[in-house]
């Protein structure tokens, strides 16, 4: 199974949290311009150079869109800090703490995770409240009163393949 997941660096949302078989770049670029129809245009949207995200149709999709890639260089996942620590967060409280007995099980438990981790969850770092609570006070990408801001870059983290697969 192949996780992808997608988050907001800046209110620590899980955006997105899919398991295929398989996750092509046309995947990817789907579940991008859902949350983009949801949540509005980011600047950025940093990414490691795999090539599900470094395929041509998701370089178009997203020029379209307005957006750029911030690339992370292999090798330095200091680069990606918010990634890396959402990820031990994935990896330590769903992936290593489940046996999913089917891909359906998968989608349901992840479900399950994202939903708990954004709205039951606080975060020391959003002084205690959850990534839901967090966004709610925060201005879309897309307001009109904030326009597009530099600074809450959307961060597509790196696929993640579940253990012993």
């Amino acid at each position: 199974m192949k996780w992808f997941t997608l988050m907001d660096e800046y209110t620590r949302e899980c955006l997105a949290l899919e398991v295929r078989r398989g996750m092509t770049a046309k995947v990817v670029s789907e579940v991008l311009a859902t949350v983009v129809r949801e949540r509005g245009v980011p600047v950025h949207i940093r990414s490691d150079n795999g090539p599900e995200f470094i395929a041509r149709v998701i370089r178009a999709w997203m020029s379209g869109a307005g957006m750029e890639t911030l690339y992370i260089e292999p090798g330095a996942p200091w680069e990606n800090g918010y990634a890396e620590s959402f990820h031990s967060k994935v990896r330590d409280e769903l992936l290593n703490a489940e046996e999913f007995a089917s891909w359906l099980e998968a989608q349901v438990l992840g479900k399950a995770w994202k939903r708990e981790y954004n709205h039951v969850r606080p975060h020391s770092s959003l002084r205690y409240r959850t990534p839901a609570e967090f966004g709610e006070v925060c201005p879309r990408a897309d307001s009109a009163a904030l326009g597009r801001p530099e600074d809450t870059p959307v961060a597509v983290v790196p696929t993640l393949t579940a253990p012993g697969t």
